[in-house]
């Protein structure tokens, strides 16, 4: 995002109700919305989504072309009172989300900042280790007349997309024809899973909401605005649907939550903790995220867990390896191993 050129704020949870009653968007959602009154009798809600609070935000801090173009961020929890919450991470009431929001003169600004934003996203997928299918989307209660989504394809996907094989080309599967027309062959059906959409809203939150600004005649315009969300809750969901054998997860290197998981299989051995400490401390200088499994537990046991938390590299550190003066570099992604000195493995890892 700040590549983009896009500033990180943090909006808050509490939206003041009146907001989405003057884009109507209060009764699009309904009962989605967790709504209440405070003390004071003033009506409140959780945000589902920022469109409304960000554009009152914006309107009342910038007023002139020379403040454009905007692009603003957060990573905000949002909370929606789903009719079927369920499959965990994927479809919840309360879930995580990277929200972006540009705010242009004209159409032109708002194309280009919606085509930054559409290759970052791609971008960001294949850092996941995700293999995207993109389709052109129905913009729903957001509205505006373009959006895509970017979809995981997963057996528990509740979205079904038709997906060509030979041109690699998708589109969502809501009746009609699933030919594809540039290859002229069927297209094959597979259920998906939504990690990210984009929308080119255009004036219908300025507009409702009268946020303006002067163009360079001094003539009042309502901003143009794109706004561009990755659900993150769910896109770790995604990214093990896509990344996992039958012994666990194996996670792509760039998301892991550690980069590497020592494993000492003899913890009342003084000599194996030794090494095992020193490789520690040595791969935590070094800037590396280390996980250690000190754990009074037999090395199968380990080894297992290992495999089903599926830290991209694991070391092996037991009384052979003091004896031979070589430790075990196993590799969770095709679980090959080598035997390499110490400074070797560290070499190698670094």
């Amino acid at each position: 995002m700040n590549a983009c050129g896009a500033s990180e704020l943090l909006l808050p949870a509490l939206h003041p109700l009146e907001l989405w009653q003057k884009t109507g968007r209060d009764k699009d959602l309904g009962e989605v919305m967790f709504k209440f009154k405070d003390r004071r009798e003033r009506d409140l809600a959780l945000g589902p989504t920022h469109e409304e609070v960000i554009t009152d935000l914006v309107k009342n801090n910038l007023s002139s072309y020379r403040q454009l173009p905007l692009v603003l961020y957060q990573i905000q929890t949002k909370f929606r009172d789903e009719i079927r919450p369920r499959f965990g991470l994927v479809r919840g009431c309360e879930f995580i989300m990277k929200d972006a929001y540009s705010f242009d003169q004209d159409e032109a600004g708002l194309d280009k900042n919606y085509q930054l934003m559409f290759e970052a996203y791609k971008r960001i997928f294949v850092r996941c280790g995700l293999k995207i299918l993109i389709t052109e989307a129905d913009s729903g209660v957001m509205g505006g007349k373009v959006s895509h989504e970017f979809m995981v394809e997963a057996p528990l996907g509740e979205d079904v997309v038709c997906f060509c094989p030979q041109c690699k080309s998708a589109k969502a599967a809501k009746g009609g024809s699933s030919l594809c027309f540039t290859c002229n062959i069927n297209m094959d059906q597979v259920n998906t899973i939504e990690v990210g959409h984009i929308f080119k809203l255009g004036t219908k939150y300025s507009q409702a909401l009268e946020a303006n600004f002067s163009d360079k005649s001094g003539q009042l315009k309502p901003l143009i605005m794109g706004c561009y969300g990755i659900g993150v809750s769910r896109l770790i969901s995604a990214i093990i649907e896509q990344n996992n054998d039958a012994d666990g997860i194996i996670w792509p290197k760039q998301v892991a939550p550690f980069d590497i998981m020592i494993l000492p299989l003899d913890i009342t051995n003084a000599s194996v903790m030794e090494q095992a400490d020193k490789l520690y401390q040595e791969l935590e200088a070094s800037g590396l995220d280390v996980l250690m499994d000190d754990r009074d537990e037999r090395a199968g046991v380990k080894f297992k867990d290992a495999d089903l938390i599926g830290i991209p590299v694991s070391i092996v550190i037991g009384k052979k390896s003091i004896e031979e003066k070589k430790i075990e570099l196993r590799l969770r992604k095709d679980k090959s191993t080598k035997n390499l000195s110490f400074d070797q493995a560290l070499e190698a890892i670094k």
